[in-house]
């Protein structure tokens, strides 16, 4: 018998047989290949999102003279560090001498104090004009006119963080109770917007860890214009902050927490399988709601909501 081998154009045949990579996979491995990037060569990777006019050196003062240690290297080796959690501030000294190295320039001390103190040097508000900038390029080159698709989603999420311990951070952002004196980390809380079609930073707000995300939240109100869409999980399921959204006429699609969801038999209206309009009675005052008292009489009795049970079969 006469072997044949199938030809299937634009098709490889070990690549059909291997198992197809996830969204996550294949972030990762992108990442991989940018952690890979010298300080140069990522500065060349994300000239479109930041151009070097904003990190041009200032004009007097700290970070104005060009060297090693210049403004847009300590900016790119910083950012490196972030790309990378496990990346000490060793490890970016180490790209700065093969920086200097591929240069023909001296290179720097093994010791990483020149690069921390210059990284301290870069003000804050300067890295929050960085971000906007990203931000808005994002927007621009992600948005959509004319279409069902044009209203806004922005996902609403937060995290915690530890900085390092300083009597000034211990402070303002106190460690865990539990924890006992001088073993552990300041601890903070961050509660940021992000617009789901471009992935860019909205806004962000920080506070310490006693600070629950709603109220951050609440402090970043002015992100949202009528027509988005609030996009949460169930830490943000909360009846006073969808009234006052929509009120802003912004629409709210949260994961339903606390509460037991709506049997058919209880429901308003029957739209569907598993698709209810419901009714959601005022919370009972307490004083350990996240508002005060007056805000609670002023809030309606019920508001209307549309109930959706969906089955999620993919773990994460």
């Amino acid at each position: 018998m006469k072997n044949t081998t199938l030809f299937l154009p634009g098709f490889h045949l070990a690549t059909l047989r291997r198992t197809p990579r996830s969204a996550s996979q294949k972030l990762a491995e992108e990442l991989a290949r940018i952690r890979r990037h010298t300080i140069s060569q990522l500065g060349e990777c994300f000239t479109g999102f930041i151009p070097k006019q904003l990190l041009h050196p200032e004009k007097t003062g700290k970070l104005s003279r060009r060297r090693l240690f210049s403004k847009e290297n300590i900016f790119w080796g910083f950012f490196s560090q972030v790309l990378d959690a496990e990346s000490g501030c060793a490890e970016v000294v180490r790209k700065f001498q093969a920086f200097a190295a591929s240069r023909s320039l001296p290179l720097p001390s093994t010791s990483s104090s020149a690069y921390c103190q210059a990284r301290q040097k870069i003000e804050q508000s300067e890295l929050k004009g960085i971000l906007a900038h990203t931000t808005s390029q994002l927007t621009q080159q992600h948005s959509v006119k004319n279409n069902l698709e044009s209203r806004r989603v922005i996902v609403v999420d937060g995290t915690g963080v530890s900085m390092p311990d300083t009597p000034s951070n211990q402070e303002q952002w106190p460690q865990q109770r539990h924890q006992k004196q001088g073993c552990g980390f300041p601890q903070a809380r961050i509660c940021a917007c992000f617009d789901l079609r471009s992935g860019g930073v909205l806004s962000y707000q920080v506070g310490n860890r006693k600070q629950q995300e709603l109220p951050l939240l609440r402090q970043q109100w002015n992100t949202f214009k009528a027509g988005d869409i609030f996009l949460g999980d169930k830490g943000f399921c909360s009846f006073y902050d969808v009234h006052k959204f929509s009120i802003r006429d912004v629409d709210s699609v949260i994961t339903l927490a606390r509460r037991k969801p709506v049997t058919a038999a209880n429901a308003d209206k029957i739209l569907g399988e598993d698709d209810l309009l419901i009714y959601w009675p005022k919370p009972k005052w307490n004083k350990n709601l996240s508002y005060s008292k007056e805000e609670w009489l002023a809030l309606p009795e019920k508001i209307s909501l549309r109930q959706i049970k969906v089955n999620v079969d993919e773990p994460g």
